[in-house]
């Protein structure tokens, strides 16, 4: 696969990411080294493999939820700079 300015623009562009001309080359150089890698993982033989779904052979280990009251309303709203009766106040930051 080619690897080029475009498609490093293309990519920085989806991820929201600014490159400068020596990070452009170092990505790419980093891109093709990636693909290079990924062709040598193509090479392998991996008929009669199964396909690793699971890392462990354990099945649902779930703990119960218990409802535990480890701070107090009280506590909760001590250090709080701002406070009401029973909530945190904070500045409005959404507008209708």
């Amino acid at each position: 696969m080619d690897i080029s300015n475009e498609l490093i623009d293309k990519l920085a562009d989806l991820a929201k990411l600014e490159f400068n001309g020596d990070e452009k080359e170092h990505i790419k150089n980093d891109l093709s080294r990636i693909l290079t890698f990924i062709e040598k993982l193509n090479e392998i033989d991996t008929t009669g493999v199964e396909p690793l779904i699971f890392m462990s052979d354990a099945v649902n280990v779930l703990r119960e939820d218990e409802v535990i009251q480890t701070i107090s309303k009280d506590e909760a709203l001590k250090n709080a700079p701002k406070k009401d009766s029973d909530y945190f106040r904070v500045p409005k930051f959404l507008d209708k």
